[in-house]
């Protein structure tokens, strides 16, 4: 019988577990969303896809003319993201 009753502790202690979550899930939906100036948005899509661009071009080029060049440009697109 005693390993009855803990199965019985152990699933009301997971029912007000997932109790817990579901009503932190609620508090999280009822918050509006963040929302990002718009302007702020475009400058952050604008860069997020600069970098990707720079990294696929650092993937196929030989030059290390080019290489410095895309690795500065990188380092100042990190830093222009970091100050957002």
């Amino acid at each position: 019988m005693g390993d009855a009753g803990e199965g019985l502790i152990d699933a009301e202690a997971r029912f007000q577990e997932r109790l817990a979550e579901r009503e932190e899930e609620r508090r999280r939906a009822a918050q509006p969303p963040k929302v990002l100036n718009p302007e702020k948005q475009r400058i952050l899509r604008s860069l997020t896809l600069a970098l990707a661009d720079l990294k696929r071009q650092r993937e196929h080029t030989q030059s290390s003319v080019r290489l410095q060049q895309i690795d500065k440009a990188v380092s100042d697109i990190d830093r222009r993201l970091a100050a957002l």
